[in-house]
């Protein structure tokens, strides 16, 4: 039997974080994945790195990751482009509520500006005539996410981390056993998103399907990562579908249309009726997009925890086991400052940010 520090179970962007963060700080790691790297949710994911700022624990996740995630600028396979955030007002009434936004992101010292509708026009000349205005939030950036998986899973084989190309079908009493019947023994952090049930079944999860949409190459048509500021309410509701305004430019010239939410529909299947209703939001802010060649279209899903914020730290009553799942639309972003609070607390290190807001201990089902 393999022994390991740490034994972590799914090599999407939150597992490969951790295995990055572990073996930097010398743990003997050990990845296990049968699919491939940054498969799962982070394939599926448009790669935003945003401050959230509707939920202090979520704002303040997002805002020390973003932090850690100025060290991966300028490296080619992630593809990190800086294009700043430009939340559109729709009416009056979203517009009034820019201030306090703006408020909240300064307390963590993010800078944001509120913009007046001729202002939002000379950034984003394509913008639907008739919008209020809005907020920049010049900052902020997209990333590929499948690509930055693959680059911390580099990082971390290099310091040695072991990759198995299996499935874990249990964690045992002394670590994880595979599907060839494998045994490893360690530690082990669960960071398998949706599937997270299949090994800790205690632990409450939902899969959340979403649509994406990519354009052939138009450079120049949008600027900015472009979203309604009514974006919060699709992501954060919880109705069976919903739909959001969710417009990227990619370093390529193409253009990543989002953002659509289904709960109860568990196929991988690219539902028509859905799409449609995702572009025909997306055409009410940038009309234009109706003429444009579209190359591809994909789903994936999102794992939500039983409260939305993600699940980090030791698994009560499972001394040996700790998880880092349940992110919903924020993975991408808060993977880095994910990683450092899980290990941190499994180095017995203070974290840097307040982790109780994330203690898996938390949910209904284990009081």
């Amino acid at each position: 039997m393999k022994s390991y520090d740490l034994i972590i179970v799914g090599a999407g962007i939150i597992g490969t974080a951790c295995a990055d963060y572990a073996s930097r700080e010398g743990l003997r790691v050990a990845i296990v994945e049968p699919g491939p790297i940054g498969g799962g949710a982070t394939a599926a994911a448009m790669g935003h790195l945003v401050a959230m700022d509707d939920d202090p624990a979520e704002l303040a996740l997002a805002n020390y990751s973003l932090q850690l995630w100025e060290d991966f600028t300028g490296i080619e396979q992630i593809e990190y482009s800086r294009c700043g955030t430009l939340w559109v007002a729709g009416n009056a009434t979203e517009f009034a509520q820019i201030p306090e936004k703006i408020a909240r992101l300064a307390a963590v010292g993010v800078p944001a500006e509120r913009l007046e509708s001729e202002q939002l026009y000379r950034l984003e000349p394509a913008l639907q005539r008739g919008l209020t205005g809005g907020m920049r939030v010049p900052r902020e950036a997209v990333v590929y996410p499948p690509g930055m998986a693959r680059h911390l899973l580099n990082r971390a084989c290099v310091r040695g981390t072991t990759l198995y190309p299996l499935r874990a079908t249990a964690i045992t009493a002394h670590g994880v056993q595979l599907e060839d019947r494998t045994s490893l023994a360690g530690s082990v952090l669960v960071a398998t998103g949706c599937a997270l049930p299949q090994l800790l079944p205690r632990l409450p999860m939902r899969s959340r399907k979403g649509h994406l949409v990519i354009t052939d190459r138009y450079p120049g048509v949008i600027h900015h990562q472009l979203l309604e500021l009514g974006y919060a309410d699709s992501a954060h509701g919880d109705a069976d579908s919903s739909v959001a305004f969710n417009v990227q430019p990619r370093p390529t010239g193409q253009i990543l249309i989002g953002s659509s939410r289904e709960y109860g529909n568990d196929t991988p299947e690219v539902s028509m009726p859905m799409v449609r209703r995702m572009l025909e939001r997306t055409f009410r802010y940038l009309p234009a997009l109706r003429q444009l060649n579209a190359l591809r279209i994909w789903t994936g899903f999102r794992p939500v925890s039983a409260d939305g914020l993600p699940y980090l730290g030791r698994v009560p009553q499972r001394p040996n086991v700790w998880v880092a799942a349940g992110h919903e639309g924020l993975g991408i972003t808060t993977s880095l400052g994910s990683a450092r609070l899980v290990i941190d607390q499994w180095l017995d290190r203070p974290t840097a940010i307040d982790a109780r807001p994330y203690d898996p201990a938390r949910v209904a089902t284990w009081a």
